[in-house]
């Protein structure tokens, strides 16, 4: 008996085998006409004897037979005696076990439940329940009540149960009143409904469109959306337009909204040159506290104008290396003034000069702590230097629970450090920026280490260029490549695209293009490269070695499209690999994902150390994945986080990833197809972080045409921030780039 048509079944809860009280997920035993049945899903907190009525689908499992996954979920008590003290003996109502529930059930029978609730006076007539554990008993019934009743209200909704289960932590017994009050609190932190589902609630429940509730909810989702995109703010007359039209009211109504939620200081509104700038009140606190607190550190880290060149010198012949000019300029900041950036693409010698930096410092007596936004940007910094290097999420200390993740490490709790060094920059977005600096000792030196013709950060912000462009903090870009950089064809083209130039494509020991001007042939040929031809050639593994990206998501050479032909290449369904599917993608064990959403709360193991949070473009191998208990074991480089169905959500097979998403990583060899697509998404800073993101070998597949396109299409990715002018306006002083003068 199975299929993929959707039918409705009924029947009586047999057993639980599992439940996951934090999403809803569970499987049940159900007697279903008279037989067992395993069923699936997210069910609540369902308990023995109760009577379901289930939405879904018949399926089979290859290990555990028949089973019913269910979509929707309507629970009704149990109605008969021996269901009922089934039902209390499983410990649902908290004081009642299996001895107590028989003698309620002995003595009211039937009725048990209905007296339970409603004349809770009359349990006192059962022997050893006191007139206090009555009214015990009724209250935890009347809370067991009030949940059964807010995960109905969200199963008649067709919202997942998690919602509900997370909408009863936030508000416990008020939350249904709260919500039919106001369905958009469902929005909010920690709940996080999305806003066009709360929309569908509100209008079955009348709520007016002028409702105040229901305007500060959709423009505190569109400034959410734009967030997701890049924006740490957006300017107030492009927001009145986008929130009239997905609102349907007047701006005037928009506008008076907006005042409102400003003087409330839920909305911040922050001039830039005579423009207003509508803010979230974290992006406006973050970047507000960013400007002033590097503003003070500027003016204490002063220039003690002390010349370090026979120093320098001395590091010269320890190490046997004769550093260029603008290095040596650069280990003198560093040394003299401790506070600065350090900028220059790839082959300009960053990493010899943060060596000597970080020597000179330690020879110093100073204590050196570096860090970087992800783990395969701080593994890269650490291979590099050969000091230990953390994540900047590992160094403050991730402290899980609560509404908003917090740190161990803040302004009550600040870093044992002397200098702190932040690299891979430009992926260092205006939260984390904020977490570190609050974090830091005041008169600690911070050397920020970063390429700023990358792209800017995958969470909102764009800081290093901020920081560069305001000119309010020293400055030193590293320029000249040099010669061991220059055999490599990959650093002198990337070094080609950033001028605008044409890359040479005469196919050398490491850069090769390859022809391609149809999406079918280069989609095969992106394939074959990963699974036959770069593994031959160059004995590369095509999982840890190899990663295609792509410009784009969408279309026959996006990521979606890749991952799904990769995946049936590098990782084919066998009867000895379990699978879940999910809208998206079918996930099995081998599989290669990446996680798209900062999650703080995952816990992980790592041999004998524990910790918590899992975070956007961690990459790792399904190593484990039960499909009867919903849960999937994830390796992130030694990582091992256990996720549920429910959590897959922010999940993504990774055989190709986006260039957004490789920041900060380098990998052996890189494959880039490049044809068609969204000419906005096709830019030249895009093409420039791809291509760096090689470590041996890149090849490119498709157009040249539309590979000119992108090296003259020099619009950047231009982001609404406003810690450029908050910067000029708290400086303490003006630092020209040397490369600009």
């Amino acid at each position: 008996m199975t299929g993929q048509e959707t039918v409705t079944i009924k029947g009586t809860v047999d057993s639980v085998t599992y439940r996951n009280d934090d999403n809803g997920f569970g499987v049940v035993v159900l007697d279903y006409q008279g037989d067992p049945l395993n069923v699936v899903g997210e069910l609540g907190n369902v308990e023995e004897g109760e009577d379901l009525e289930l939405t879904g689908v018949f399926v089979r499992h290859p290990k555990f037979g028949d089973q019913f996954r269910a979509d929707v979920c309507v629970r009704s008590l149990p109605a008969e005696a021996s269901a009922i003290q089934r039902y209390l003996a499983g410990g649902v109502v908290k004081g009642i076990g299996p001895v107590m529930a028989k003698k309620l059930v002995a003595c009211f029978g039937d009725k048990t439940l209905e007296i339970m609730e409603n004349s809770s006076d009359r349990l006192t007539e059962v022997e050893g329940i006191t007139p206090a554990k009555a009214s015990s008993f009724a209250e935890e019934f009347k809370k067991v009540m009030g949940f059964r009743t807010l995960l109905m209200f969200f199963t008649k909704a067709r919202i997942p149960a998690l919602y509900g289960i997370r909408a009863w932590k936030k508000y416990a017994e008020n939350a249904l009143e709260l919500i039919e009050r106001n369905p958009y609190i469902l929005c909010s932190v920690s709940i996080e409904l999305p806003f066009l589902k709360a929309e569908e609630i509100a209008r079955e429940k009348g709520v007016p469109d002028d409702s105040s509730f229901r305007l500060s909810a959709g423009i505190k989702y569109i400034l959410e959306e734009n967030a997701d995109a890049g924006h740490t703010c957006l300017p107030k007359d492009r927001l009145l337009q986008l929130a009239s039209k997905l609102l349907s009211v007047g701006e005037d109504v928009i506008s008076s909204e907006i005042e409102k939620q400003v003087e409330e200081e839920n909305l911040y509104i922050y001039l830039k040159k005579d423009r207003p700038f509508v803010m979230l009140r974290e992006y406006f606190v973050a970047e507000d506290y960013i400007a002033g607190r590097l503003g003070i550190m500027n003016s204490l880290s002063y220039d003690t104008g002390i010349n370090y060149d026979e120093v320098i010198d001395i590091a010269e012949e320890e190490n046997g290396i004769e550093y260029a000019e603008k290095q040596r300029e650069a280990i003198n900041t560093a040394l003299s003034k401790g506070f600065m950036v350090l900028t220059g693409g790839p082959g300009t010698g960053k990493t010899t000069t943060l060596n000597a930096i970080i020597s000179l410092f330690t020879q110093q007596g100073l204590k050196t702590l570096i860090c970087a936004p992800t783990g395969r940007a701080a593994k890269r910094v650490s291979d590099l230097t050969g000091r230990e290097a953390k994540t900047i999420h590992r160094l403050l200390g991730v402290k899980a629970g609560g509404e908003i993740a917090g740190f161990e490490h803040n302004e009550n709790n600040l870093l044992d450090c002397d200098v702190v060094i932040v690299d891979e920059m430009s992926m260092v977005d205006s939260l984390l920026f904020e977490a570190l600096l609050r974090a830091l000792p005041i008169d600690c030196k911070l050397i920020m280490v970063g390429d700023s013709d990358q792209l800017p950060s995958v969470g909102a912000g764009n800081v290093l260029h901020d920081i560069i462009e305001s000119k309010t903090v020293p400055v030193i870009r590293l320029t000249e490549i040099f010669r061991q950089a220059l055999e490599s064809a990959i650093v002198t083209n990337a070094h080609l695209i950033v001028r605008g130039e044409m890359p040479e494509l005469d196919n050398s020991k490491d850069f090769f293009f390859l022809q391609r001007l149809e999406f079918e042939p280069a989609a095969e040929l992106t394939v074959d490269l990963c699974l036959e031809r770069l593994p031959k050639a160059y004995g590369l593994d095509p999982i840890s070695d190899i990663q295609v990206l792509s410009p784009t998501r969408k279309g026959p050479l996006g990521t979606v499209e890749l991952n799904k032909r990769l995946q049936e290449a590098l990782n084919p369904p066998s009867r000895q690999k379990s699978e879940i599917k999910t809208f998206l993608y079918t996930f099995r064990t081998g599989d290669k994902v990446m996680q798209t959403k900062n999650d703080y709360e995952i816990e992980w193991k790592k041999e004998s150390e524990k910790g918590a949070g899992i975070f956007n473009g961690d990459i790792g191998i399904i190593t484990r994945l039960n499909r009867l208990l919903g849960e999937i074991e994830i390796n992130f480089d030694g990582r091992v986080a256990i996720y549920n169905i429910e959590m897959l959500e922010n999940v993504e097979l990774a055989y190709a990833a986006t260039v957004h998403k490789s920041q900060g990583s380098e990998f052996d060899a890189v494959i880039l197809p490049i044809l068609g697509g969204y000419d906005k998404l096709y830019f030249r800073n895009l093409l420039y972080t791809a291509v760096t993101r090689a470590k041996k070998l890149l090849v490119i597949v498709g157009s040249k045409n539309r590979l000119k396109f992108m090296v003259e299409n020099n619009r950047r990715m231009n982001r609404y921030t406003c810690l450029k002018q908050m910067l000029t306006e708290q400086a303490y002083g003006s630092f020209e780039d040397e490369a600009e003068k």
